[in-house]
C-alpha cells in the first residue's frame, strides 16, 4: 500500500497518525483572502515521502498534482509489495500487471497554472510536447505503466467520492476474472482552491471552527456542519493469492467481495443525496457475494463526512446489517482526521482500515463526544470509540458514496 495524505505521506507516518488520532486539518490563509466560508483544509506534504525524489527523476515535477501524488503513492505500494522499480526503460513488459487509478475532479490545477496562461499569452510553443502526458486524466496510470513496465489494463476511473473504492473493486474483479495477476488500484485528488470553491458555494463545507482546525470535522456528531476539504492519494497493490504466496509477498488482508451500484436518483435519492434502497442493496450484494454472515462483520469504515448525510448513512448500515444498539459493529471515520479527500477518500480510508485490521486496533473518532441523537437511537455509543484501542478483529466492511447517487462497498478479511 502507498499513501499521500495530510496525516502522513508514507505508510509508517500515516499509521502512527491514525493510531494516535492526529488531525491533519489546518488553517489556510489563501482561502480567507478569497472569501471562502471554510478556511480549513487537509493538505499533504508529499516531500516527506520516501518516493518524492522519483518525481524529479522521471521529470514529473511540473505535472498535475494528481499525477505527482498518485505516482508517489503507486511507487510506495509497489515497493511495499516486495517488487522492485526497474531502471528507466529497462526490463521486459509485465503483461500480467495493470493499473486503475482515478480521481473525482482530475487535473484542473495544471490547466489554470500553466496551459490557460500560456495559451492566452500566445506562448503555446513553450508548453512543450510533454504537456499532454502531464495533464491527461490517465496520466497516473500511464506514467506508472512506463516507470514499472506494466502491460495489462492502464486506465482512469471517476465516480465522484466513490472513485477510490470503485477502482479497488474494479481491480479485484479483473483479477478474479483471470484477466490480470496483480493491479495497482486507488485514486488521487489535488489540493486546488478553485475546485473547493464549488463545494463552498454549495455550502457543504463547514463554516465553524475556522480558528480550531482540529475541531472542524465532526462525523456522526450533533456539531457536524459540513465537511473539510482534503487532498492526497491512496494506492493498493492487489494480487492473486497464489501469485503472492509463490513470491512470498507480505499479505495484509484478503478481499472477499466488492459491489458497485447506483440508486438511480429515485426514491428520494438525488444528485447529492443517496437513495437509501440503492445503498442497502450495494451493501447486501457485497455481503451475499462474500459468503459470510452479517454478524461476522466486526468493524465498519464509514464514508461519514461530517454532514447531514451521516444520520442517513447510519440508518442504512443498520438496515443492511440488521444490527443496532450494542450489537452494531465498531465504526469510525477517517475524515475526522483528514477531512474529505473527494475522489481519493475511499482509497486512503481503505488503507487506514486495512492497517487497523493488520495491526489489530481501531482508531478513535475525533470530535464525536456529542453523538447526533438520531444516531444514538441506533448505535450504542460504545461502538463509536473516542479513543484508539487495541482490538484483534477479523472482518471489515468499507463503503463510499458519491454525487450522482453512486455507491461502492468492499468486504475485507484478515489472513489467518
Amino acid at each position: 500500500m502507498g499513501v499521500v495524505s495530510s496525516i502522513g505521506s508514507n505508510l509508517e507516518d500515516f499509521k502512527t497518525a491514525v493510531y494516535n488520532t492526529k488531525s491533519g486539518i489546518t488553517y489556510r490563509e489563501n482561502l480567507e483572502k478569497l472569501g471562502f466560508g471554510c478556511l480549513l483544509a487537509g493538505i499533504p506534504d508529499e516531500t516527506s515521502s520516501n518516493y518524492y525524489l522519483n518525481i524529479d527523476k522521471y521529470k514529473l515535477s511540473d505535472a498535475a498534482k494528481i499525477i505527482i501524488y498518485g505516482v508517489i503513492a503507486g511507487l510506495e505500494a509497489w515497493c511495499d509489495g516486495g517488487l522492485e522499480i526497474p531502471e528507466p526503460n529497462q526490463g521486459e513488459t509485465d503483461y500480467d500487471t495493470g493499473c486503475i487509478i482515478g480521481s473525482g475532479v482530475g487535473s484542473p490545477d495544471i490547466f489554470y497554472n500553466k496551459i490557460i496562461p500560456y495559451t492566452n499569452d500566445n506562448r503555446i510553443k513553450y508548453l512543450k510536447s510533454c504537456i499532454v502526458e502531464k495533464s491527461m486524466l490517465s496520466g497516473i496510470s500511464a506514467n506508472l505503466g512506463w516507470i514499472l513496465g506494466l502491460g495489462n489494463q492502464l486506465s482512469f476511473n471517476s465516480s465522484a467520492c466513490a472513485t477510490g473504492l470503485e477502482s479497488i473493486i474494479m481491480a479485484y474483479d479483473r483479477i478474479k476474472a483471470g484477466k490480470a495477476t496483480r493491479m495497482l488500484a486507488g485514486a488521487s485528488e489535488a489540493d486546488f482552491m478553485y475546485t473547493w470553491a464549488t463545494f463552498d458555494a454549495m455550502r457543504v463545507l463547514t463554516r465553524k471552527n475556522n480558528t480550531l482546525p482540529e475541531k472542524a470535522s465532526c462525523p456522526m456528531s450533533v456539531d457536524a456542519s459540513g465537511f473539510v476539504p482534503g487532498a492526497g492519494a491512496g494506492v493498493l497493490l492487489i494480487e492473486d493469492y497464489e501469485s503472492a504466496i509463490k513470491r512470498k509477498a507480505r499479505i495484509y488482508a484478503e478481499i472477499l467481495a466488492g459491489s458497485i451500484n447506483s440508486g438511480g436518483q429515485r426514491n428520494n435519492g438525488t444528485m447529492t443525496i443517496p437513495n437509501a434502497q440503492g445503498v442497502i442493496r450495494c451493501i447486501n450484494q457485497a455481503i451475499s457475494e462474500s459468503g459470510i454472515n452479517r454478524n461476522d462483520i466486526d468493524y465498519i469504515s464509514g464514508h461519514l463526512s461530517s454532514t447531514i448525510a451521516d444520520t442517513l448513512e447510519i440508518k442504512n448500515w443498520s438496515e443492511a446489517l440488521l444490527r443496532n444498539g450494542a450489537d452494531f459493529p465498531y465504526i469510525n471515520s477517517l475524515k475526522s482526521l483528514t477531512g474529505h479527500c473527494i475522489g481519493a477518500t475511499g482509497a486512503i480510508e481503505t488503507i487506514a482500515a486495512v492497517l487497523q485490521l493488520y495491526h489489530s486496533f481501531i482508531h478513535g473518532n475525533l470530535n464525536a463526544e456529542n453523538i447526533h441523537p438520531e444516531i444514538e437511537k441506533i448505535v450504542d455509543t460504545s461502538k463509536i470509540p473516542l479513543k484508539t484501542f487495541n482490538c484483534n478483529f477479523n472482518t471489515l466492511i468499507k463503503a463510499s458514496f458519491g454525487f450522482g447517487d453512486v455507491n461502492s462497498c468492499v468486504i475485507i478479511k484478515k489472513i489467518s
